[in-house]
């Protein structure tokens, strides 16, 4: 697995290295200290498996670091990790399609299990933020915090699904928990964010919490 720690501190950086070669002994971390050091380490390794990306970077915040990140390379995951837990932060951190938001006040038990859930397809979203009035904000177009479940017209099937959504939980475990393909499961995401007006996986999660799934 390969890495990309994008974070200014180099205690930091040194840190996280020791985190996630912990996950895999064939782990590959490679470090950046701002935005275009990141860019440029993007180009040189496209078989990059996740950035961890700090919010607070000198010159190009990490707002706009994952906005660029995510236009040259949309399907690379980014976890975002910062020092600030507020909900309107990781409300922005979502709706730039982040795949997981780990405050660095977490324990190292804490954040090997965000970033194995986030590795093996799920997002993180971390519990004090789960919720929240802020989380209104995902989706906020089609407000589906604000519909009743039983005006989504969503299949009991669906959600079933879309419940175990809620709980980070990728398609492939989905699949053996609900005895369906994961196929199946795909296509019932699929319809699922359709009905909820939300374009990642992560708006889908928060929407089912204000749903009370």
């Amino acid at each position: 697995m390969k890495f990309l720690v994008v974070d200014d501190h180099a205690l930091v950086r040194e840190g996280l290295r020791h985190v996630l070669e912990s996950l895999d002994d064939r782990v590959t971390v490679f470090e950046a200290r701002n935005a275009m050091e990141a860019y440029a380490l993007v180009e040189q390794h496209a078989d990059l498996d996740l950035v961890l990306l700090d919010l607070r970077l000198p010159g190009v915040d990490g707002y706009a670091a994952m906005q660029e990140l995510h236009r040259r390379h949309n399907t690379l995951p980014v976890v975002i990790l910062s020092g600030t837990e507020d909900t309107p932060s990781v409300v922005a951190a979502l709706k730039m399609h982040a795949v997981g938001f780990i405050p660095k006040s977490s324990s190292r038990e804490v954040m090997l299990q965000a970033l194995r859930l986030v590795l093996s397809g799920g997002v993180y979203i971390p519990p004090q933020a789960l919720g929240l009035a802020g989380l209104d904000g995902l989706g906020e177009s089609s407000s589906p915090a604000k519909k009743s479940i039983d005006k989504l017209a969503l299949t009991e099937r669906q959600t079933e699904v879309l419940g175990l959504v809620a709980q980070g939980k990728p398609n492939k475990l989905i699949a053996i928990e609900l005895n369906i393909s994961e196929a199946t499961v795909k296509a019932h995401v699929t319809d699922i964010m359709r009905a909820l007006k939300v374009t990642n996986r992560a708006q889908a999660a928060v929407a089912a919490r204000r749903l009370g799934l």
